[in-house]
């Protein structure tokens, strides 16, 4: 089984998070059913064989244009959101 490295410091959060992602992949475009399946359904559209367990043969190239679109936009609406709320005090 994969390990799962990436820990949410806030585990409350976890939910919330889902559905910043759903948001997120809906706005740039992708067809996001279930967020907590964002990265399988992504390489589904793309044409990626991502696998639930092991993917050691994916490529750099093959796994940037999964994670890639999902973290950095993420990232990127919570710097945003961020913004919003310091100009808002």
């Amino acid at each position: 089984m994969a390990k799962k490295d990436n820990k949410i410091l806030v585990p409350k959060a976890r939910e919330n998070l889902y559905h910043l992602k759903g948001q997120v992949m809906k706005a740039k475009g992708y067809n996001v059913t279930d967020p907590h399946n964002a990265k399988y359904e992504i390489a589904k559209e793309e044409g990626i064989p991502l696998n639930k367990m092991y993917n050691g043969h994916l490529r750099s190239k093959e796994a940037g244009k999964i994670g890639g679109p999902i973290g950095g936009n993420m990232v990127k609406k919570m710097v945003k959101i961020a913004q919003e709320k310091i100009t808002q005090k």
